[in-house]
């Protein structure tokens, strides 16, 4: 068995005109607990999943997680291509993935494993076809809960086949890929947001790639100039201060936003803290919450955090970016007390000059009629989480020029 190699091999470092390596997709490793969708172990599968990258590049290379594993990982074989409307290969366009060299790794529990870079042309925008074969019993494999990209488990090893084999299943959830990085023909930059189930994009179109981030992707792609690349590193359910469903943001901030390579913007939208706070004890929300242990925290500790956040995030080189907190009234969580505390935190965000921008994502969806709630044209029918016309129009109302 081949010892994990965390460190890839190739000519990277070697040339010191080499425009440096930026991440271009991501999604927040998980542990496969109750709180996100089921998966069951893999053994003597091949997973095929497809990710949409933000900004493009010349060669890639792909960050397999198992960080909440039990056991090491072994990885038989990978492959990357650029997918076909069919979820396939496009024609020619299928690389074998190794390892320091070589077509096997084995990742040890706890831990992440960098692939060696792949000599793949992608443009921004495009959907890669990500395949892994895992010969041994994976029985907790790290995973990503709200699955918003497409995926497949496959009998035995299926790296090498360019299409979708009619025995595939579908996945419930994402599995063991935490990013993708490119390097890029001309020098990028990274925005990475933290957030909660509005940044995870729950709500949205699942495969279509219809978060408010894919379409911020969008509109930056467009724009001639400078490359950005957005990485949504939202968990459904995640707080600020306090683990639940994911490791608490202020935890975990160091790896899914401050590790990303050309991070050079960071955004903050994580609201849950005071939603969960304040929300009604009832024997119908009894359950929910459950999963949400700890003591309530009230303005000024999201204000703090908010400010430490802020604070890590320039001490990388990188922008500061805060969201409001959008409306929940009509939605079981909701508490007149919980929407006022809302609302204080985010005149804070608005007035207080923490950040080096603002996202006003509470005025792009309150409803004139009642700004404790989003407009009904907005959300998708929970009077909490938008639809994909409610995430259309948060991308559409943010400043492109805060990204250079």
């Amino acid at each position: 068995m081949n010892r994990a190699i965390n460190t890839p091999s190739g000519p990277e470092g070697s040339d010191p005109n080499a425009i440096a390596w930026v991440r271009t997709w991501g999604a927040s490793p998980q542990a496969p607990d109750n709180s996100v969708s089921f998966i069951e172990p893999f053994e003597n599968a091949t997973l095929r999943q497809i990710v949409r990258i933000s900004g493009g590049g010349r060669r890639v290379r792909v960050r397999i997680s198992n960080e909440y594993g039990t056991a090491p990982l072994a990885i038989g074989a990978a492959r990357v291509a650029i997918a076909d409307t069919d979820g396939g290969d496009a024609g020619g366009s299928g690389h074998a993935v190794t390892f320091g060299g070589r077509p096997t790794a084995t990742v040890p529990a706890g831990a992440p494993i960098l692939s060696d870079p792949v000599d793949l042309r992608a443009a921004a925008l495009s959907r890669l076809v990500i395949s892994l074969y895992l010969p041994g019993r994976v029985d907790t494999p790290t995973c990503h809960g709200t699955f918003h990209a497409l995926g497949w488990r496959i009998p035995g090893d299926a790296t090498a086949l360019a299409s979708l084999p009619a025995d595939a299943t579908p996945l419930p959830a994402q599995a063991l890929i935490s990013a993708v990085e490119v390097q890029p023909d001309t020098p990028a930059k990274a925005i990475a947001v933290i957030g909660d189930s509005r940044v995870d994009g729950i709500g949205s179109t699942p495969g279509a790639d219809r978060r408010w981030t894919d379409l911020l992707a969008e509109r930056l792609a467009a724009r001639n100039g400078r490359t950005r690349c957005v990485i949504n590193q939202g968990i459904g359910g995640n707080r600020l201060l306090t683990d639940g469903v994911g490791t608490a943001a202020l935890a975990r901030f160091d790896r899914d936003v401050l590790a990303t390579p050309g991070l050079g913007h960071v955004i903050i939208a994580v609201g849950n803290d005071l939603v969960f706070s304040y929300a009604p004890r009832t024997a119908e929300t009894a359950g929910f919450l459950a999963m949400f242990p700890g003591e309530p925290v009230g303005v000024d500790d999201v204000i703090a955090a908010h400010l430490q956040l802020a604070a890590r995030a320039r001490a990388h080189g990188a922008k500061a970016y805060a969201a409001t907190i959008a409306p929940y009234g009509g939605s079981e969580m909701y508490t007149p007390e919980g929407d006022k505390a809302r609302e204080q935190v985010n005149a804070w965000i608005r007035t207080s000059d923490a950040f080096d921008g603002v996202l006003d994502f509470d005025a792009v969806w309150r409803d004139p009629a009642d700004p404790s709630r989003i407009r009904p044209d907005l959300h998708m029918g929970d009077n909490l989480h938008g639809n994909d016309s409610g995430y259309a129009a948060l991308a559409e109302s943010i400043d492109l020029s805060l990204f250079g």
